[in-house]
């Protein structure tokens, strides 16, 4: 293993171990018994689901409990209004632009996690223990302001930490952190799990069906994350013999998931966004609103399902490219058999492309909800199911892939090197 792969690789778990210490870090002014006993009490609602992605720091009411999400519901307003608006979109592709356009997103994120602290206050502030105790040490209005703060400077930190992982580390960096959160519960959820059918809670014969429905989960999801059309091309012969000591590829690779492990980060930040909100609201209609969208009802499945599918098609068009495709290749002389250059192999990349994505779509949409909605009827744990699941193992094969791609990079520089 090269010395710039193992530089990145200890950079990526550098950053990884401060998050986690972030994670240990309360917010100031709470009782963290009473917060503990409320998220013992509601592992499959709201709170369970948003210690999941936060790997746990919500339960303890961390400076980081908002974790990446406001982050990512930020990134979702820009890529929308970007494909709205073309100055937007514009922006995105040029260097300068990009940077502006970056700076846009943090300004959103500030706004964003600043409403979502307030929402937190209010909801802890209404919050009391068995005794009838607040959950709240010290005067409203200054917890509030710390709050905001606490969770402003959290939220700001894994912003920064995503950001390096990405530029200096290996991997995406905010898929990581995701990543990473769901991984350092997985311990807690099996130790859980393993109580339950020691205490008779939970048939061994459902431990064994929960563990058949993850085995085939996880084999579904490499099955189709390395499931790809190869379009082939051919190049004239002066091209090839132009290119005689390069190699050129005589093929295009279309992933069947284009979009990647977006739809469901996504998807699960607009709904924790609005849950949060309704959550934090004293109006009887708000929080009927909120108990009808909870996490393993039917609504709450259907409204995952429909937003992974809305978010894979509108990442994919955002991520393929087929005029730059189309371009690039007749620039360096390839073409598609039996398909013009220019406009008509745009038009034909772009029909293979939708029928890929709708595949994608519907793949992503069932692996998100189906098997999440069959073992919470089993009674086990989020960790086991759905999005949890699909994000872990996705995030592992793109980082195992990147890893790869770093190794043959620098045998290709080892070889420069020594003249051959």
């Amino acid at each position: 293993m090269g010395n710039a792969l193992t530089q990145k690789i200890l950079i990526t778990l550098g950053f990884l171990f401060a998050y986690r210490v972030l994670a240990y870090i309360p917010t100031p002014g709470v009782d963290l018994a009473i917060i503990k006993d409320f998220f013992d009490s509601s592992k499959g609602g709201l709170g369970g689901m948003a210690n999941l992605f936060s790997g746990g720091a919500v339960s303890r009411l961390s400076i980081i409990s908002l974790g990446i999400m406001p982050y990512i519901t930020a990134s979702i307003v820009m890529e929308l209004l970007a494909a709205t608006f073309p100055a937007l979109g514009q922006m995105k592709k040029e260097s300068d632009g990009m940077q502006k356009y970056m700076q846009i997103i943090r300004y959103f994120t500030i706004l964003i996690t600043v409403v979502q602290a307030v929402g937190v206050s209010v909801m802890l502030q209404n919050m009391t223990g068995h005794n009838g105790q607040s959950a709240v040490m010290i005067d409203s209005t200054t917890f509030t302001v710390l709050t905001i703060f606490s969770m402003l400077t959290g939220t700001m930190l894994l912003m920064w930490i995503g950001e390096q992982i990405t530029q200096k580390g290996i991997g995406n960096g905010i898929s990581l952190i995701i990543f990473a959160g769901i991984v350092s519960g997985l311990p807690g959820a099996i130790g859980n799990t393993f109580s339950a059918v020691n205490s008779q809670e939970m048939n061994f014969l459902t431990l064994l069906a929960i563990l058949a429905i993850m085995l085939i989960t996880i084999l579904a999801i490499i099955y189709v994350e390395l499931g790809e059309r190869r379009v082939p091309i051919s190049y004239s012969r002066k091209t090839i013999m132009q290119n005689q000591t390069k190699r050129v590829m005589n093929y295009i690779p279309i992933k069947v998931n284009l979009s990647g492990v977006i739809p469901p980060i996504f998807a699960s930040a607009v709904l924790m966004f609005p849950l949060t909100m309704l959550q934090s609201s004293t109006s009887p209609i708000a929080l009927a609103i909120a108990d009808s969208l909870a996490p393993g009802g039917i609504t709450f499945n259907v409204v995952t399902f429909l937003l992974v599918m809305f978010f894979a098609f509108f990442y994919a068009s955002i991520a393929f490219n087929a005029k730059d495709i189309a371009d690039n290749l007749k620039r360096q002389g390839g073409f598609i058999p039996g398909v013009r250059p220019g406009e008509h192999t745009k038009e034909f990349l772009n029909e293979v492309a939708s029928r890929l994505t709708g595949s994608g779509a519907v793949y992503l949409a069932i692996i998100s909800t189906i098997p999440f909605m069959i073992i919470s009827g089993m009674g086990a744990s989020f960790y086991f199911g759905g999005v949890a699941v699909l994000i872990v193992v996705q995030v592992a094969l793109d980082t195992m892939r990147k890893i790869e791609a770093q190794r043959t990079m620098n045998q290709y520089d080892t070889l420069g090197n020594v003249g051959l």
